[in-house]
């Protein structure tokens, strides 16, 4: 199909691309503009979209489930660090409600370039497909895939297929699957750029990969027949080449905010240096116990420095070059370096590894028990290659590795493969027969969290005739189905609300990451850890509306904001008004930041109702963590950390240390986990009532309309919650 693009406007293209694979129909329809200026972009839109798209009975793997992908108003644009976002959206075939992830890379900003605001693929194909969006010839084709089931075999066949055309390579960026995605429920999707910057054996440039990782939306893509998804295009020219209000007001923020990385970042987190693995550091501080060690049983480790971004920074990662997975981002922090495998087909082979980033270092290092910087880069290259999500995988290898240590599982169980705290080959030879269901554990696994927590349980109870659900309930670390990601959360209240309520995909840390802003006494009061519930979503969500990377904003604090005393400084007060500016300049608004990203309300509350949609009247009950999450499951866990929860005992009670030294263990957790979980449960009532749902989490027709959302909501939805009200 041809079809002509259009100049860009305030940073849309104000067209969508949608294709029925089903019956092979393209169309090219204008964006509405009433439904633009509503959910903004990105995350938002497509929300909207799916929305649209379903009834409460579609699955995920259903053909009316679209896959959706959606850049937003300010991504693309490299005048201004950190716009490289873009949001992945459909129903998760692990949790059965919609499914977010945000990527990064060029992919985004070049379905921008090439005259579009979204992607909405629907159907299914009985052969194997990619989807090219020639942006430069204005042409969408629907093609025959390469016969590859890895991802970086993908790479190089669309590679050498486009280049053979003339095509250059920096103008190509593709999404891809790979055999990962088949035979799990949480395959990930490439997201595939050329650097041209970093040094190889024999020369420079190489492929590198961001991930759309979490809620499987990898495995929509492959199950609809899609290989990869390929765009052509070049970047915009001219005076004001993005269509925005005001360019130079535009440039003079994007400048400003240049500025802070640069002065803040090298005397501050190092991300440049370090990338996102040097939290490893902080979070394993004993004061802090907060990086999961062994499935969250302990929460610091001295052997810690071993997997750090420092150790990577000094030992493995490769600094030449630009590491801004996007052009004009100076945070550079998309850290990588090269490794030699030592197991599966490419045993032997050097590669080039994108990461780890910090979720990637803890769930494969500290939470499996593996201290080993050269094991986590190669899971983290087999993760990407077979195109499965790094945080999913190694969560649900954690749990079975717990499993054989409280004797839930054999070898008999696992054909002969012995999970254990630190086996390195063990772990690797796992990752390859769960890529290819190659054993019935294997096979589960892939599944998902809750279907392998029902299958140990039965064959543990048909061998020994005990149900083991309640224990293992306690350490199968997931929220709606969605394994957890990398930090334990005994001491920030503010972080279990999160993976609990305020992240409606699951236990993510997207929506709400207030760990380290807890840890450091943001939010010392009940009141300041409820209120955090509701401000930070509004602004890291908002981010994904509008094609916005967090890391600018979060992790490098503008030295101005310190200054503030009339509002929270954690939230980087100044640095949020560099980003209103440049909303402002782009849309030609006159907003602050506060207003800008109180509008992220409306995709929250939309993907709320999507999940009571799911749910029902049980929505509240989905709205909880494992008590592992909460605090000590065993005594001996307790005893690990006893003084820090004494002192927690002695406050609860209001009794001295020493009388709280004669009870027993025993008597001192059950006191400390029924008043954790009843901090918890107030906290989600607070939630509930601040975003103006009732006590069972469903949000009120009222608040629907005070929002303007109850308009876009098909009848469908509306009546059902009118029955739920």
């Amino acid at each position: 199909m041809n079809y002509a693009k259009t100049s860009l406007d305030h940073g849309y293209a104000n067209r969508i691309l949608t294709i029925d694979l089903t019956t092979s129909v393209i169309e090219t329809p204008e964006l509405d503009r009433e439904v633009r200026d509503y959910f903004l972009g990105g995350r938002g839109l497509g929300l909207y979209l799916l929305h649209r798209a379903i009834t409460a009975k579609t699955k995920a793997y259903d053909p009316e489930n679209p896959l959706i992908l959606a850049n937003g108003p300010l991504g693309g644009i490299p005048q201004f660090p950190g716009t490289a976002k873009a949001m992945a959206v459909s129903l998760s075939p692990l949790t059965g409600i919609p499914g977010v992830s945000n990527f990064g890379g060029y992919f985004g900003a070049f379905m921008k370039y090439a005259g579009f605001d979204a992607l909405k693929v629907t159907g299914k194909s009985d052969r194997d497909l990619m989807l090219v969006i020639n942006g430069i010839k204005g042409e969408i084709t629907i093609e025959d895939a390469p016969a590859d089931d890895e991802a970086f075999d993908l790479e190089r066949d669309i590679d050498s297929r486009f280049t053979a055309e003339g095509y250059d390579r920096r103008n190509i960026a593709f999404m891809s699957t790979g055999i990962g995605a088949a035979n799990t429920n949480y395959g990930c999707i490439n997201s595939h750029y050329f650097d041209v910057t970093k040094p190889k054996p024999g020369g420079k440039g190489i492929y590198r990969t961001k991930q759309a990782g979490r809620t499987g939306i990898g495995s929509v893509m492959h199950d609809k027949g899609i290989r990869a998804i390929i765009v052509i295009a070049e970047y915009p020219h001219g005076e004001n080449p993005y269509g925005a209000a005001d360019w130079g007001k535009a440039k003079a923020a994007g400048a400003r905010l240049h500025k802070v990385v640069k002065e803040v970042d090298p005397q501050s987190l190092k991300m440049s240096r370090k990338g996102s693995a040097g939290l490893i550091t902080f979070m394993s501080k004993p004061e802090y116990q907060s990086l999961p060690v062994n499935n969250f049983q302990a929460g610091s480790d001295d052997r810690a420095h071993l997997i750090c971004g420092k150790f990577y920074a000094e030992n493995l990662f490769e600094h030449k070059g630009m590491d801004g997975c996007f052009p004009g981002c100076n945070l550079q922090c998309t850290k990588g370096g090269w490794v030699t495998l030592k197991s599966g087909a490419h045993a032997g082979q050097k590669v080039w590894v994108d990461g780890p980033e910090y979720e990637t270092a803890a769930g494969f290092g500290s939470n499996l028990g593996i201290w080993s910087a050269e094991f986590i880069l190669e899971a983290n290259w087999h993760c990407d290659n077979y195109a499965f999500d790094t945080i999913s995988t190694a969560t649900i290898m954690a749990f079975l590795m717990e499993c054989f240590q409280r004797g839930f599982l054999t070898r008999e169980d696992t054909d002969g493969l012995e999970l254990t705290w630190g086996d390195e080959a063990a772990a690797l030879t796992f990752m390859h027969r769960l890529a290819h269901g190659e054993s019935e554990v294997a096979r589960v696994a892939g599944q998902g969290m809750l279907p392998l927590f029902d299958w140990v349980a039965e064959r543990y109870q048909a061998r020994t005739g005990i149900d083991p659900r309640p224990e293992l309930k306690l350490f199968a670390m997931q929220t709606k189905g969605l394994p957890f990601s990398f930090y334990r959360t005994h001491r920030s209240l503010s972080m279990q609300g999160s993976y609990a309520a305020a992240s409606d995909i699951g236990a993510h840390h997207a929506a709400a990451w207030l760990i380290k802003a807890d840890l450091l006494g943001a939010f010392p009061t009940f009141k300041d850890k409820a209120r955090a519930l509701m401000a930070y979503p509004r602004v890291r969500l908002g981010n994904d509306n509008l094609g916005l990377c967090k890391l600018p904003w979060v992790d490098v604090f503008n030295p101005e904001s310190a200054k503030r005393t009339d509002t929270d400084v954690h939230i980087n007060p100044a640095s949020q008004e560099i980003y209103a500016d440049f909303y402002n300049a782009m849309l030609g608004t006159s907003l602050t930041w506060e207003e800008i990203f109180e509008q992220t309300d409306r995709d929250i509350n939309l993907q709320r109702v999507m999940n009571v949609m799911r749910f029902g009247a049980d929505a509240a009950k989905h709205d909880w963590i494992p008590d592992r999450a909460i605090g000590p499951t065993e005594d001996s866990l307790y005893e690990a950390e006893a003084d820090y929860n004494d002192a927690e005992v002695a406050r609860i009670l209001d009794k001295a240390l020493a009388g709280v030294g004669q009870m027993s263990t025993a008597e001192k957790r059950e006191v400390l986990m029924n008043y954790r979980k009843g901090e918890l449960k107030k906290l989600i009532q607070v939630y509930y009532e601040e975003r103006g749902w009732n006590s069972n989490g469903i949000p009120t027709k009222s608040e629907l309309k005070y929002l303007g959302l109850w308009a876009f909501l098909t009848e469908e939805t509306k009546e059902r919650l009118k029955e739920l009200q």
